[in-house]
């Protein structure tokens, strides 16, 4: 005998602004900033438009057979919703009414058990059944930060197929076009396993300190380089003025040696005209030069 399972009766309500959301605790500090960390390089990419939306640890909202279920991921993307005015801060967000499903949602692993995995289809629901039957959100990611270890499932005939990294250990993600994947290194005052993107290219997306640092460092090259440049401009100073000091010199010794000449030029000419004064002379007295 078959076993009939009824589907549930999926509505969406946007719930009011004074709705009390039971805050879902934050299992450890490192959680926020990896999750806020995936936001940061989208924004500094310019791939975080004001149309689209990534929020941390924001209620999504679903009316399941009647009652309101929520969950909160630890990192979700919408890449379309509803015009909101700035001031007004988001503490949940309902899918169909506030704009799209999310196009990937993550949940990062503790040493509290968070029902990550968890398919139970009774109130309260488990989050993967909740991402996979009742929001169909088209990837789900899990993310375990101590190991580093990363699992991404992709929506296939309404069910999660476990994806498998390419030779660089990323998974494409379409719906955000970008490479997703694990990188070890500090950011502020962790020293760990963080969730970074890469575009199609393999270039990763750096956050905001890593722009500002090769700012920096771009900056320091320039000074750098207009500090080898004034050097090398002082040096053609200096050089054009040794130039300048050999061409003088030079100067000086050709006219040092034009004088020499003519004052030779001018000796042998008066030893000349003193021998042919003293030649007149004695011719005048009957003496011939020539004989003398």
């Amino acid at each position: 005998m078959s076993v009939i399972i009824e589907k549930p009766v999926i509505t969406w309500e946007q719930i009011p602004e004074n709705f009390l959301l039971e805050d879902e605790p934050v299992d450890n500090t490192i959680q926020t900033p990896i999750a806020v960390a995936l936001s940061e390089a989208l924004f500094m990419a310019g791939r975080l438009p004001e149309t689209a939306l990534a929020c941390t640890n924001v209620a999504v909202c679903a009316t399941i057979d009647g009652k309101l279920t929520i969950k909160a991921p630890d990192w979700f993307y919408v890449p379309s919703v509803l015009p909101r005015e700035p001031e007004r801060e988001r503490r949940s967000y309902t899918p169909n009414v506030e704009g799209e499903i999310p196009a990937i949602v993550m949940e990062f692993l503790s040493e509290t058990k968070g029902g990550e995995y968890s398919k139970d289809s009774e109130s309260p629901v488990g989050k993967w059944y909740y991402y996979e039957q009742i929001l169909q959100v088209p990837i789900y990611g899990i993310f375990e930060p101590k190991s580093g270890k990363l699992e991404v499932y992709e929506l296939r005939s309404q069910k999660y197929r476990q994806q498998k990294p390419d030779q660089s250990d990323r998974y494409w993600i379409a719906e955000i076009g970008l490479f997703l994947g694990v990188w070890h290194g500090s950011k502020e005052n962790r020293t760990g396993h963080w969730l970074r993107w890469w575009n199609e290219n393999g270039n990763l997306l750096p956050w905001g300190e890593e722009i500002a640092r090769q700012k920096d460092q771009l900056l320091q090259q320039k000074n750098q380089l207009l500090q080898q440049k004034d050097r090398l401009l002082l040096q053609k100073k200096q050089l054009l003025l040794q130039k300048n000091q050999l061409l003088q010199q030079e100067q000086q010794r050709a006219s040092q040696e034009q004088e020499r000449a003519t004052q030779e030029q001018e000796a042998k000419e008066a030893a000349l005209a003193e021998l042919a004064l003293l030649k007149k002379k004695l011719s005048e007295a009957g003496i011939d030069p020539m004989e003398i």
